[in-house]
């Protein structure tokens, strides 16, 4: 009798270790397939991307696997391989892959199925550059440069460039050819090529930076000159100096037959003199109030008109400022050793060597020297 409760301890252990044991899932039972660990989808989740499926684990582990790809889990179409290429109709979507195994012994032997998490939503492509753009030809005003797409790993649908002048965009400036502008000389370019792909993200990619653009010509020969004033001067003496130098360093003036032109103190090769009206007529007999005048050594600026311009200038809608090169570059050029010029046809650009301060006989106002007078 004294054996009785011992027996019952021993029962009762073995009853709390049933209950307290791990069960084996019901589909572990012989002859069943089980999902022990999840399928997953490995890759990025991007168009033009691949996509794998990781089967997971299954018990038994000879099973034979069979692959269902899905999108925000609808099957898609024929997509029944264990990879997958990331479709253009698969943006914005979720993709995940459903996993069907087969017991060894066949389907009546056992057959089970399981789903991976989704991936994130599909994004576009990243387009990946191969060969960067580039510039060919000479940076030189008047120059014409053409610009390469450059190569990427995906061919482009379609470019589009845009040139930079100094790291900012130049206006209307979208071609693949780009001629040089006087405002580019001492500057640098590049191009800025954008690909686009259907289905990718754009891309950008800079050539590399040109030298800094160059005048259409070199230096030949080098002006000094000296600033002076002769009469009652009104008109601010700083500024005229500061514009007749813009005029002389303009790419469009007399520097684009290569003459370069210097300040100095005093002296030089010329005097470059703003004179009061009255005072013109002091330096020659030939030289008129109403209009400046060039005599020897002295290019004489009349304060008058470059105060007011004239009145056929003024009434051609031309701005004073143009007016101003031109009367400089015109009395500069009788110091180079121009004669003056007449109107070579009817709508045509003026000569800057023409008398435009008196008309210009059905050519048009033109501040800057034509082509045939910088030859």
């Amino acid at each position: 009798m004294r054996a009785r409760p011992a027996l019952m301890s021993v029962i009762t252990l073995l009853l709390v270790g049933a209950v307290l044991a791990p069960k084996t899932p019901a589909a572990a039972e012989e002859g069943a397939v089980v999902n022990l660990e999840a399928p997953s989808v490995r890759g990025t989740a991007a168009f033009g991307r691949t996509l794998r499926a990781d089967p997971g684990a299954w018990d038994p582990a000879e099973v034979s696997l069979t692959y269902r790809w899905l999108r925000d889990g609808e099957p898609i179409g024929k997509a029944r391989g264990s990879s997958y290429d990331v479709r253009r109709a698969d943006l914005g979507g979720r993709l995940s892959v459903q996993v069907t195994a087969t017991h060894p012994d066949g389907e009546e032997a056992g057959r089970s199925s399981a789903v991976s998490e989704s991936t994130d939503r599909v994004r576009r492509g990243t387009q990946v550059l191969r060969v960067r753009p580039r510039v060919i030809g000479v940076p030189r005003y008047t120059r014409t440069v053409r610009a390469t797409a450059g190569r990427w790993k995906v061919e482009s649908d379609r470019v589009s460039y845009r040139w930079l002048r100094d790291g900012k965009r130049v206006k209307g400036a979208t071609g693949r050819t780009y001629r040089f502008a006087p405002g580019d000389v001492g500057h640098r370019l590049r191009v800025r090529v954008v690909s686009h792909v259907d289905g990718y993200q754009r891309a950008v990619s800079d050539s590399k930076v040109q030298g800094r653009v160059k005048h259409r010509v070199g230096v030949q020969r080098t002006a000094t000159y000296s600033v002076t004033t002769r009469g009652r001067i009104t008109a601010s003496v700083k500024e005229f100096a500061r514009l007749a130098r813009q005029t002389f360093n303009d790419a469009r003036g007399w520097r684009s037959k290569g003459v370069q032109f210097r300040r100095v103190a005093s002296g030089g090769s010329f005097s470059l003199v703003l004179a009061e009206a009255s005072t013109v007529p002091s330096f020659s007999s030939q030289c008129s109030a109403t209009y400046s005048c060039r005599v020897g050594r002295y290019v004489i600026i009349n304060q008058t008109r470059w105060q007011q311009a004239t009145p056929p200038w003024n009434a051609g809608g031309r701005s004073l400022r143009d007016y101003r090169h031109m009367v400089v570059n015109h009395e500069v050029g009788h110091w180079l050793g121009k004669g003056h010029s007449s109107c070579p046809g009817a709508g045509r650009p003026a000569p800057v060597m023409m008398q435009q301060s008196k008309g210009t006989n059905g050519c048009v106002f033109n501040p800057w020297p034509t082509a045939a007078e910088l030859r």
